[in-house]
């Protein structure tokens, strides 16, 4: 019997040349960047189709992934309540439904439910759905509220009256989700983003009782380098207009009781600084790297007189220590720190009789303040979870220390044991000597012999910190025999503002570098071989997945880019994409010959060259808005052209989603099921 050969899809080219600082690059699939053509439809499906065929084999044992890891999860669940103006707001999911329900107690918890949002009733006939942006009026008496559609990040936004159910406000479409109130309960302040690059560049005032039409832009911030957001201070006394850049923040003020008084600038940008404005008492707490203050300090100054000249410190920089955030409650201020990539949440008494840290045992930890919208209250809610242990939400009471956990994550079906996995911290060397955090975890029991399965993580970009946590999911892989591993490469913050600088413009390169170099470690050291070695990233995390595979595909049997962004120049030259302009202090500005040079020297679409690739697992949404589904695409084609083994190469497009994925809990469970059983299938494991 002949053993049918499916022959994967054949993009066209059409060469195009794109001309920068006189040097000319010839972009074969630049016909891909059109969504609305036919024939870059069909190419998309045809992928799809390859994608089916060519995992077809495994279906069935994706499909009992999926319920194996859907049986791990509480259908029946709901969130920890928290009480705001004298209600109790609770999110509650159902066994069998893929949406959130939320809905809210007055007083006690014993009272009867009020609901607010059905979210599987509100998503019955759309392919994708979101809710955002809930904020309840100072009376309570209404909610705002808003919904996306097709995953692209556009938000209609829209207000329910909660004493009769109706559905107030006409629909404001193109806004960024969120919106807040004025103390009068009538007034509400919402953005808007431009429709072509979907910048959140105005903000608008609307009156209940007045059409939209009518609503007036209070802000609009002309600096396409920069985005903006209003929100309410969380004493309630201010509303806050936010512009922010990579490097530059902004920040405007307006009391709560005057909505239709004009906003203050509270300290005009400058650029370079970096700040963050919290009220308390008659003064606002400021988190800022002014005067070189590189992993920031705490200042202060009087509400009355917020420029610069008046700011004094409160707590002064550390080198070694990053201040990552407060939480201001009535009697204490709770600080965010990290010292050596580890979280730190520190306590102290505005009186100056506390000053204490919370206790955390090992080194692959998660600990963060929680929900804390509560102003006048001794209780603190925070969260915590390790690569072994479950998550949890915890009260802590900041007067008498004691905690009470108020819920911990339930992982069903009866096998697991948190005492049968081991998590460890383990350092690389990079090219440069720099040493190199890798976060790890396993079953116990495995031997250093080379034969692990092990899946490397990284992102890498933004001073995003991935920080070690608990997932029930990654059990399908560890107890498989995989090793998990993320490693914490230049680029994010995890050991303070510098590593984050010395990951980005003209020493990004230093990302890729660490990564490769943590992957040469494990392999050396024994965990895993090139043979059984993968690795996973998203986004900017898919950027250097491309990277990596350009420079060293020979380290991998097998990667993952999710949503990738691996079309950087052509990207970073086009000011009408989503987000490009707001992009340039994180890559450059390749207008300027120097960041052009630097980043074509590493963009993942520009290097694909004539050698052995690792099996490849690409995916993207179409209507993706912050990575175009075209990048991606395009990358595909050109693997396809260039590559020199017969190793797979699939991509697969969900043609009714964005940069997020599927958005029901279970749907999105499906992706996760696929990328496992992609790597899987490569150890040949199919049970």
């Amino acid at each position: 019997m002949t053993k049918t050969v499916v022959l994967p899809p054949k993009a066209k080219k059409i060469p195009k040349e794109l001309i920068a600082h006189n040097d000319v690059r010839v972009d074969d699939y630049f016909w891909l960047n059109d969504r609305k053509n036919k024939e870059v439809i069909k190419y998309l499906n045809d992928e799809n189709e390859y994608y089916d065929a060519m995992t077809s084999k495994y279906r069935d044992f994706e499909s009992s992934l999926f319920e194996e890891m859907k049986a791990r999860i509480k259908e029946d669940d709901e969130s920890v309540p928290y009480k705001y103006n004298g209600y109790w707001y609770i999110v509650k999911y159902e066994t069998g439904k893929d949406y959130p329900i939320y809905i809210r107690k007055k007083d006690t918890l014993e009272n009867p439910d009020e609901l607010l949002f059905d979210c599987n009733e509100m998503a019955i006939g759309h392919d994708y759905f979101k809710l955002v942006g809930l904020s309840v009026s100072p009376d309570n008496s209404m909610i705002s509220f808003a919904i996306d559609l097709t995953g692209r990040r556009n938000y209609t936004l829209q207000v329910k009256n909660l004493v009769t159910g109706d559905i107030m406000l006409d629909a404001i479409k193109n806004t960024t989700g969120s919106s807040t109130w004025a103390n009068d309960n009538k007034t509400l302040f919402y953005t808007k983003k431009d429709l072509k690059t979907l910048r959140s560049d105005k903000i608008y005032k609307h009156k209940l009782g007045t059409t939209s039409r009518k609503d007036t832009v209070v802000f609009h911030e002309e600096d396409d380098t920069f985005g903006v957001a209003v929100y309410k201070s969380k004493s309630r006394k201010y509303l806050v207009i936010a512009c922010y850049s990579t490097l530059t923040n902004e920040y405007h003020i307006l009391n709560a009781d005057t909505p239709d008084e004009p906003f203050k600038v509270f300290q005009e940008r400058v650029r370079g600084l970096e700040y963050s404005i919290s009220h308390y008492d008659n003064h606002f707490y400021i988190v800022t790297n002014l005067n070189d203050a590189t992993n920031f300090k705490l200042m202060k100054t009087p509400e009355i007189a917020t420029e610069l000249a008046n700011w004094t410190d409160v707590i002064p920089h550390r080198d070694n220590v990053l201040l990552e955030d407060i939480d201001i409650f009535k009697d204490f201020l709770v600080i965010s720190e990290r010292t050596n990539g580890l979280n730190l949440i520190r306590i102290k008494s505005w009186d100056n009789s506390e000053d204490y840290y919370l206790p955390f045992d090992n080194e692959t930890y998660s600990a963060y303040t929680s929900t804390n919208v509560d102003f006048d209250t001794v209780i603190l809610r925070y969260g915590y979870n390790s690569m072994t242990t479950p998550s949890s939400t915890i009260d802590f009471n900041m007067v008498t220390k004691e905690k009470t956990v108020l819920k911990e994550q339930e992982v069903l079906g009866g096998k697991f044991d948190k005492n049968n996995y081991k998590s460890e911290r383990v350092w690389a060397t990079a090219d440069d000597g720099t040493k190199i955090p890798i976060s790890m975890v396993y079953k116990k029991g495995i031997k250093l012999d080379g034969t692990n399965p092990t899946l490397l993580y990284a992102y890498g970009s933004y001073g995003h910190t991935v920080d070690p946590y608990f997932s029930s999911i990654r059990l399908s892989l560890l107890d498989r025999g995989f090793i998990y591993a993320i490693t914490h490469v230049r680029g994010g913050e995890y050991l303070g503002r510098n590593w984050y600088e010395d990951g980005k413009l003209l020493k990004k390169k230093n990302t890729f570098s660490d990564f490769i170099a943590c992957s040469k470690f494990l392999i050396n050291q024994k965990y895993t071989s090139s043979k059984h070695l993968y690795a996973l990233g998203g986004s900017a995390g898919g950027l250097l997945i491309g990277a990596v595979i350009n420079q060293a595909p020979e380290l991998y049997n097998g990667v993952i880019a999710a949503v990738p962004f691996v079309d950087v120049v052509t990207t970073m030259l086009d000011d009408s994409i989503p987000l490009t302009t707001g992009e340039y202090d994180e890559w450059g500005n390749p207008n300027d010959k120097t960041y052009y040079e630097y980043m074509k020297s590493y963009s993942p679409y520009d290097n694909v060259k004539r050698q052995n690739y690792p099996n490849i697992l690409v995916t993207t949404g179409l209507h993706d808005s912050q990575v175009q589904y075209w990048e991606p695409a395009k990358w595909v084609a050109k693997l396809r052209d260039y590559k020199t083994d017969s190793n797979k190469l699939l991509l697969k497009t969900n043609m009714k989603a964005g940069h997020g994925g599927a958005s029901g809990r279970f749907e999105a469970l499906k992706e996760d099921a696929e990328e496992y059983a992609f790597l899987l299938d490569l150890e040949n494991v199919n049970t």
